[in-house]
């Protein structure tokens, strides 16, 4: 049993309140941790502390700050096989896959740190007469960075590398579901102390810290109920949320591809993480003329995957988090079969230890299903056959949701059209193609805000400007 702390101001510090939650390993049942459920003590703590340090911080030069959180990336990269299983053991995912996604968040911050040789910091222009303007922008202050479980490590790379590079100090809040890995991190960490903090627990220590009045922004990655909530409370206070929240991700398959091929590559992009993923394929549209081949071969991939705990296998299906998200899943699925829709595979609860569910393949759903219009986050693949990529284009865009969509054709002229769907992300025959460089804001309700490459050191800054003119002459 490993009993966790808060990191503050450098120091493993012991919570105000000593109520504890556990931390259940999904694929056993059993309880791996326990960790503070949150206290208002703790989290002013840890924004005074981020506060006390974040002038000296914003002091350092800018190369000097990517040096130092640079060295921090390095270490988390030489232990991604160890945050890799604590992964596994606080939220099922399986190793392989932990270490893949690890790598990704390093190579997210990475290449954070590399737009701050390029982002503009400081700008200045001459007018007539003598005079300049400088634009100069400035940290925010403390930012909050509140993670979602389902990446534990990843998320909270891929947030702090130019809030912390523009100046600012942070204070994490994982999810008290998935902790162990973060609290790792800091382990990890090579800053200066009060730079990065770390607050453990639920909501206690979470609804704190969004309404911390020293708090000048707001990074949340998660639902869109408690989105909307930080979003009201940010707004109400006048300070700044980046909020990236659900996905309901539309996928749609062209007739002129090939169909075995495609399912197979839209299997790992339902199935992966076990469907908890933000943007996984969670709405299929399949062109008439190639559905059958297509979801014979869907389902022949789907059972490929095996249910397992942590094996390397590079299909294994991990739990899902907990018996509450085993139990929405369910509710998808059976909602569907109950409004006429056909189980080709999975839908059925396994029984034993552990929060598992299968891979499973559905056909005839419509949108008045559940599994067609609300966020499953699991590993469920509706099929629906239209008559036209026309048709397909039409029912990927009539959604709330607007994080991603992934489109599969061989035809330019579709792929251009594609390009108008109301999404952050927009992927062309390649699920989670590009690289870590790339720039969005989720439509709809998937979120507010731009992040990646400069666009996330707009968010992190302020920008001033400061106009003087040459002295008075006397």
């Amino acid at each position: 049993m490993t009993p966790l702390r808060n990191f503050i101001g450098g120091t493993w510090t012991e919570s105000a309140d000593p109520v504890r939650l556990d931390v259940v390993n999904p694929a056993t049942e059993e309880v791996v941790a326990r960790i503070p459920a949150g206290s208002p003590l703790d989290v002013n703590k840890a924004v005074t502390a981020a506060t006390v340090a974040q002038p000296e911080w914003h002091a350092y030069p800018v190369a000097e700050r990517v040096h130092l959180v640079d060295a921090w990336a390095d270490g988390i990269a030489e232990h991604a096989a160890e945050l890799a299983e604590l992964e596994c053991q606080e939220m099922g995912k399986p190793a392989a896959a932990g270490r893949f996604f690890v790598a990704g968040g390093v190579a997210a911050l990475k290449a954070s740190l590399a737009d701050a040789a390029t982002y503009s910091f400081e700008t200045s222009t001459m007018h007539d007469g003598g005079g300049t303007t400088r634009i100069i922008r400035n940290p925010l202050g403390v930012a909050a960075v509140i993670t979602p479980w389902n990446f534990p490590v990843a998320a909270v790379l891929s947030a702090v590398g130019a809030l912390l590079v523009a100046g600012n100090t942070i204070v994490v809040k994982p999810s008290e579901k998935s902790p162990l890995s973060t609290a790792r991190l800091f382990e990890l960490l090579t800053l200066p102390p009060g730079v990065a903090n770390l607050v453990l627990g639920d909501g206690r220590a979470g609804e704190p810290l969004t309404e911390h009045p020293g708090v000048g922004l707001i990074h949340f990655t998660g639902s869109v109920p408690v989105g909307r909530a930080i979003g009201a409370k940010a707004g109400h206070g006048l300070r700044r949320a980046l909020l990236e929240l659900g996905g309901k991700d539309p996928v749609i398959v062209d007739t002129g591809v090939d169909p075995v091929v495609t399912a197979q590559a839209v299997a790992h992009g339902t199935f992966v993480n076990t469907g908890q993923i933000c943007t996984s394929m969670e709405r299929i549209y399949v062109h008439r003329d190639i559905a059958t081949p297509f979801i014979d071969a869907l389902v022949t991939a789907a059972e490929t995957y095996t249910l397992g705990d942590g094996d390397d296998e590079a299909k294994m299906l991990g739990p899902l988090v907990d018996a509450r998200r085993r139990d929405v899943v369910h509710a998808h699925v059976t909602d569907a079969v109950a409004r006429g829709a056909k189980v080709h595979t999975g839908g059925v609860l396994p029984g034993g230890k552990g929060f598992y569910y299968p891979p499973t393949v559905l056909t005839d759903v419509d949108d008045t299903m559940l599994v067609m219009t609300e966020e499953t986050f699991g590993p469920v693949a509706p099929v629906r056959i239209v008559d036209s990529f026309e048709d397909g284009l039409r029912l990927a865009g009539r959604s709330r949701f607007g994080l991603a969509a992934t489109i599969y054709t061989d035809n330019p002229a579709h792929a251009k059209a594609a390009e108008t769907l109301p999404a952050g992300i927009i992927w062309i025959n390649q699920w989670q193609g590009g690289g870590p460089d790339r720039v969005f804001e989720p439509a709809g309700d998937s979120g507010v805000g731009a992040v990646g490459g400069h666009a996330a050191y707009d968010a992190a800054t302020r920008p001033s400007a400061i106009h003087r003119e040459p002295g008075l002459v006397t």
